[in-house]
């Protein structure tokens, strides 16, 4: 058993087999400290930040306390996320290996005796070149099944190798958004149930039915507020337990604002402010060409009226500089048959 053990990497994403190198490192150190370093080619549809890293890590090692995360800007180690072969010609810099390696112990004022955590096909553990590394090296096992390099040039193909703790940040958000009657809801539970995703239901919908007794006629501008707060809250919760790489939403924040306006006849700052502060990825808009259902708590039920409410919903998604995917088949599954398209082409890269 070891003192003092360091491991460092990119962890971009955290996946399952770094968790298992972690576990193994921190089984033959009394304490592991384990340094985040930015990734030097993040993946371009993700902006993950070094904070979003340590909060991963923090988290799957919140009942480890002998594991300690930080974070820097500063060091950049050679890669060793790629699975290395024997035969790969990896020019090492010693030297600058070894005043990174220096400064590190600094920072976390690390004794001499510390070893350093790698996996036994990374280019510094060579025999060549632990021999004048600054620090002991001891190797972790490979992890075969788990190839960093490909979950981190694509992980929505891999998102079964993704950690827990990191896919809210690696799932995309879906609203379907529409006016009433337009299907939203039974598209967003047909989308869930064929892709295996978590959802976030409709809080205006929910927010009548618990505060408001069920009927629209309390319904006033200050309720507008606590909806979105509900609504946020709703969505974190349902990319805190992502099943997928695609999470879907049920309307969004400028639907709220949309109805706030129809009733109020005014638009709500805080709502607004919603919409640009929980920036949803991607938002499907239903054109309002279906039958008109009345459920007993619809209200815009006329042609003048759903006409009048598409287009509100048009106008706010201008101002904020949204662009909705529109479907206008006014068949349902042709409707859903179009947003598995879009979901497809947008999240999963696949053409059509």
């Amino acid at each position: 058993m070891y003192d003092t053990g360091l491991m460092i990497g990119h962890f971009e994403p955290l996946h399952l087999g770094q968790m298992r190198s972690i576990l193994d490192a921190a089984g033959q150190a009394k304490t592991l400290h384990i340094v985040i370093m930015a990734h030097p080619s993040p993946h371009p549809d993700f902006t993950i930040t070094l904070q979003d890293k340590a909060r991963w890590l923090q988290m799957a090692c919140a009942d480890l306390p002998f594991i300690h995360i930080h974070t820097t800007h500063e060091i950049e180690l050679p890669l060793h996320e790629h699975l290395y072969s024997a035969s790969d010609d990896v020019s090492i810099d010693v030297a600058a290996s070894n005043a990174k390696l220096q400064r590190l112990m600094n920072a976390l004022s690390l004794s001499a005796e510390t070893v350093l955590f790698m996996a036994d096909n990374h280019p510094l553990t060579r025999n060549d070149i632990q021999e004048q590394l600054l620090l002991p090296v001891v190797t972790t096992p490979l992890q075969l099944e788990f190839d960093s390099y490909e979950i981190a040039r694509d992980p929505v193909a891999h998102w079964s190798a993704l950690h827990p703790q990191a896919r809210a940040d690696y799932t995309k958000t879906v609203a379907i958004v529409g006016g009433e009657s337009s299907g939203k809801t039974t598209l967003v539970h047909k989308l869930a149930n064929y892709y295996g995703a978590s959802f976030a239901l409709e809080m205006g919908r929910l927010y009548v039915g618990t505060d408001l007794g069920g009927s629209e006629v309390g319904l006033q501008y200050s309720d507008y507020g606590p909806i979105c707060l509900d609504h946020a809250e709703a969505i974190r919760e349902a990319k805190a337990r992502a099943t997928a790489p695609i999470t879907i939403v049920d309307t969004d924040f400028v639907t709220t604002q949309a109805f706030c306006e129809e009733y109020e006849g005014r638009t709500h700052p805080f709502v607004a402010a919603c919409i640009d502060e929980f920036r949803l990825d991607h938002t499907i808009m239903l054109d309002n060409n279906t039958p008109w259902v009345d459920d007993g708590m619809r209200s815009l039920g006329t042609p003048e009226a759903r006409g009048r409410f598409e287009q509100r919903l048009i106008d706010i998604f201008a101002r904020h500089d949204i662009t909705p995917h529109m479907i206008d088949q006014p068949d349902y599954d042709a409707r859903y048959q179009q947003a598995l398209l879009l979901i497809d082409q947008y999240i999963y890269g696949k053409k059509s």
